[in-house]
């Protein structure tokens, strides 16, 4: 049997329940099917590499001309290249958790960024998370970069999330600047002696990408899951000498940041440039560890960004053409906020030089891990499985909908249905809000509003719109739920 028959029969065979979750503790249990691979063949590791503010654009693979991105361009030409793949939400900390958790934003605990006491709120303790999945299952689990779902004494530090290892930003805020006077190991500080956030020496991506790169090695005979969230190229846009230094000689047109809460920087555009190729230079060093360890083969590499570019702070998405002929940026749920790149590879699994046109959404991350371990799918999730759609099997399921809510920006609401897709704003305060409607397979850039044309499409999307919504009393969003 060769090697893609044998993980096709062990994903797609039928055999007795396997991870089952409590509601209480999130408890889970290994399948027949995980038993049985536990004793054949090692079951595959997985990786899944998070940049922070990457616009859909900003890759060469998917189009970008001035900045270089040899490594992932690489990732995306031995594996697949996905072109209709949404993020979580428009900005950071809700984002990531809809991608660990497998719920859309109608559903999330966390459904925008919430800051308390210099961290942002904690996801509960009985969370089920997808490391909590891969860690009751026997893998190895580690998340090394910004966190961003609670602080060190909290149910949501990741220790308490199901990884074995955090190392990395455990707030956002403390993320705003690359060189941090500290960074956490786990529920410790780590000092960086110099570092005051606007300067130092010591560039906290490097430390991460450092990290990722010990515990690949340390982990190479056991089965691993490692979270991978990259603050690149989330601004503040600081990056080493010899990373601007390589994009200098282009001689672009530069106008000074002034600086404010971030950092001040001369050469923006080679800035930001820079600091996405050193994201790029390290994704290479990742991939050469998994050669170098002899596990590539059995290593599933996932990369994708949080939502799309930024719209201030020195970033010039116009001259980088971030998003494209997409609408809007990061804090918006037009596409250029929500539709953002995602490459998969896998040796011997994932046909090389492919590309998908499957919808697909964060939330689709943790279903397709439990089909990928012989896991059990939770049944109050949004997510759907995209393993058949890797593996080049013609089975995918396809989603009805995807859904977003977001409370700020002008409080918005948007839905993807099919070619279709529905918008609208100020909804907290309007009680009867306007809906917007897209045809994106003729209308990518959502420049023609054709709501009064379809009114049938409008209907369906607004029904789509209440049944998705769940009130939460931290995010309320509609009329008259605050």
């Amino acid at each position: 049997m060769n090697r893609r028959d044998f993980l096709k029969n062990i994903v797609f065979s039928a055999g007795a329940a396997a991870l089952s979750s409590s509601v209480a503790g999130a408890s889970v249990a290994l399948s027949n099917k995980t038993s049985n691979l536990r004793m054949g063949r090692k079951r595959p590791n997985v990786i899944y590499i998070l940049a922070d503010d990457l616009g859909y654009k900003e890759l060469g693979c998917y189009g970008q001309k001035k900045i270089r991105t040899p490594n992932l361009d690489k990732l995306a030409a031995e594996g697949m290249r996905f072109t209709k793949h949404y993020c979580g939400q428009a900005v950071c900390a809700p984002s990531r958790c809809a991608l660990l958790t497998g719920k859309h934003m109608g559903h999330a605990y966390i459904r925008n960024n919430y800051e308390t006491e210099g961290y942002q709120l904690a996801i509960p303790k009985e969370t089920l998370t997808v490391a909590k999945i891969f860690k009751q299952a026997g893998y190895k689990t580690g998340a090394i970069g910004k966190w961003g779902l609670g602080g060190p004494d909290t149910e949501g530090n990741p220790n308490n999330q199901g990884f074995d290892l955090f190392y990395g930003n455990l707030g956002q805020v403390q993320a705003h600047w690359y060189y941090p006077p500290h960074m956490w190991r786990n529920k410790k500080k780590v000092l960086f002696e110099g570092n005051a956030n606007y300067s130092g020496t010591h560039y906290s991506h490097d430390y991460m990408a450092e990290e990722a790169l010990r515990f690949i090695t340390e982990n190479k005979d056991n089965p691993f899951f490692l979270y991978v969230p990259f603050i690149i190229p989330h601004v503040s846009l600081q990056a080493p000498q010899d990373s601007i230094d390589e994009y200098l000689p282009l001689g672009w047109p530069e106008t000074p940041y002034a600086g404010g809460h971030y950092s001040a920087c001369d050469k923006p555009k080679a800035t930001y440039a820079a600091m996405i190729t050193r994201m790029d230079r390290d994704i290479g060093r990742i991939m050469d560890m998994l050669k170098k360890t002899g596990i590539d083969d059995n290593t599933i590499v996932i990369f994708s960004s949080d939502n799309g570019t930024t719209y201030c702070c020195g970033v010039d998405y116009d001259f980088f053409d971030s998003v494209g002929s997409l609408r809007g940026l990061k804090g918006s749920l037009y596409e250029g906020g929500i539709r953002v790149p995602m490459i998969a590879r896998w040796p011997g699994n994932v046909e090389p030089d492919s590309t998908s046109d499957h919808l697909s959404a964060f939330w689709d991350f943790l279903p397709t891990c439990c089909d990928i371990i012989g896991a059990k799918i939770p049944n109050d999730i949004d997510g759907i499985s995209f393993l058949p759609t890797l593996l080049g099997k013609p089975d995918q399921k396809q989603h009805k909908y995807l859904y977003w809510e977001f409370k700020a920006y002008g409080s918005q609401q948007a839905v993807r249905m099919g070619k279709w897709k529905g918008f609208r704003k100020d909804i907290t305060k309007n009680p009867d809000p306007p809906l917007e409607l897209y045809d994106l397979e003729n209308d990518i850039g959502e420049t023609t509003n054709v709501a009064s044309s379809n009114p049938a499409i409008v209907t369906q999307i607004e029904q789509i719109m209440t049944d998705a919504h769940t009130y939460s009393a931290k995010f309320p969003i509609l009329h008259g739920e605050g």
